[in-house]
């Protein structure tokens, strides 16, 4: 758990840089990013060199003898101006031509970019850095998601991060297991991954200690693509400083047609795809345009996420609502297809305003299975009207919170949970009532509401009432106006 104190000196660390005229929290992030990989690699160094004291072989080391000056150690107790200078001369082209230590970030350093602006800045940052604690695999992971945090809060670029309880019940929901091949083909900072990867590390612990196990977590488990290369150090950087070495976060367009040579690969895809902008044909994939005719990227990822996964693998993706009821051909078609060809496991309601400041779309969570023979049952859905936090701009933390109910219920769904009915914020629904509602899946088409006796009664009923009150306000004025006089 992250300190107050360390939270205090990544305070110290981001306001440096805003107030050394870095503003953008992103370029920030990525040159932190940077600073603390080089960290990294110093340690490695000094692991290797440890070993090599028992071995009397040296085997691992980073840095050659004649590049030890580029080494953390060394740069933090230069002065600022010379610091300055081998950072921009020496350890970025160094970075960039030379790191291969096998993890993510190394892939991702040959465009990296110094864009600190003065020595001044530089020193502090290092000086700050320095001092935080980075002795082990939790507390690197919580500083890192403190860092990514402040993307949010700097209202900037924040639509990069999924609130992360609600990729934390996705995931729970999911239970990812040792042997998955996870992926998110829309990774942005690897929000879902990691956690994928800290559900697995806390319930499955065992299991991490078989090497052939282990080699898998850390090499062929976490698949994730982007086609922003700040997003790609980032997310990589995120993976490496919660303990997964080597995942596989690589630069691509999803929705292109290179995506189509991992087809049928991966089992559990956990996403928040983009849901604004349109394509154009000519760069899209054949082979999703052949599944579902459309420019709207919301319905190409979901037909590319059917292409990705294995048979009986298993996703939990958010939506747009307009996924849901959509009255286009192509929406029709996907649910359908969803629905008819494979297996429709639930459909849960967010509140609209999960993804404020930035956005105040209407949102669900589609969970389905990939079968090619269909399956679909009895749908459940669950009314999510509160997670915790206020749904305006300043989502501020407040008691009303259905997301441990949802979990609780998400075992029961094809057991208990058929017995409730559609007045609950949870119940289920056939496949052949969706079948006939045209494949509609959103919530309310299928929601019975229970109207106040109130609303029922007599209009001319409700007339007389509010002339039976109106008259006793008169009379209570009379008798005020006969006391006062």
């Amino acid at each position: 758990m992250i300190t107050g104190d360390v939270k205090n000196k990544i305070d110290r660390v981001w306001d440096a840089f805003w107030s050394g005229g870095i503003s953008n929290p992103l370029e920030v992030i990525e040159q932190i990013t940077y600073l603390l990989f080089l960290r990294r690699l110093d340690d490695l160094q000094t692991l290797a060199e440890r070993k090599a004291r028992v071995t009397g072989r040296l085997e691992g080391a980073v840095f050659t003898p004649e590049e030890a000056p580029l080494r953390w150690s060394e740069l933090k107790n230069l002065g600022p101006d010379l610091m300055f200078e081998t950072m921009s001369s020496a350890v970025f082209p160094f970075l960039r031509r030379s790191v291969d230590d096998g993890s993510a970030v190394s892939a991702h350093l040959r465009d990296a970019r110094f864009t600190i602006p003065n020595a001044a800045l530089l020193s502090k940052v290092v000086d700050l850095l320095d001092e935080v604690p980075m002795d082990d695999r939790d507390m690197n992971g919580d500083l890192y998601e403190y860092l990514l945090s402040k993307i949010a809060v700097s209202g900037v670029n924040g639509q990069f991060r999924t609130p992360r309880h609600i990729i934390e019940l996705m995931v729970e929901m999911m239970a990812p297991k040792p042997t998955d091949k996870i992926c998110d083909p829309a990774c942005g900072t690897a929000g879902f991954l990691v956690a994928a990867s800290e559900y697995v590390r806390s319930t499955n612990s065992s299991a991490l200690l078989d090497r052939e196990q282990r080699e898998h977590f850390h090499h062929s488990m976490f698949h994730g693509y982007d086609f922003d290369s700040t997003m790609l150090r980032i997310g990589s950087m995120n993976m490496l400083m919660h303990g997964v070495d080597a995942p596989d976060i690589r630069y691509r367009d999803s929705l292109s047609e290179g995506a189509s040579e991992d087809a049928n690969r991966y089992s559990l895809i956990l996403a928040n795809p983009p849901f604004a902008g349109s394509l154009d044909y000519e760069s899209t994939s054949t082979t999703l345009q052949q599944v579902v005719k459309t420019k709207k990227t919301e319905l190409l990822f979901l037909a590319l996420f059917l292409e990705l996964l294995e048979n009986g693998g298993r996703a939990a993706v958010i939506v747009p609502d307009g996924v849901l009821f959509g009255s286009s051909k192509a929406h029709k078609e996907l649910r359908r297809l969803i629905v008819e060809d494979h297996k429709l496991d639930a459909v849960v309601k967010l509140p609209s305003g999960v993804f404020k400041p930035y956005a105040g779309v209407s949102t669900a969570i589609l969970f389905f299975t990939k079968t090619n023979m269909g399956g679909t049952g009895e749908v459940w859905f669950y009314d999510v009207r509160a997670d915790g936090y206020s749904l305006d701009d300043k989502r501020t933390p407040i008691e009303a919170n259905d997301l441990p109910d949802v979990l609780a219920r998400w075992p029961s769904r094809e057991t208990s949970e058929r017995e409730r009915a559609r007045t609950e914020q949870s119940f289920t629904v056939s496949k052949d009532e969706i079948v006939a509602q045209g494949y509609d899946l959103s919530l309310n088409r299928y929601k019975e509401v229970v109207y106040d006796e109130i609303e029922h009664r007599p209009p001319l009923d409700i007339i007389a009432d509010i002339q039976a009150l109106e008259a006793e306000i008169a009379k209570g004025l009379d008798e005020l106006k006969a006391m006062l006089s």
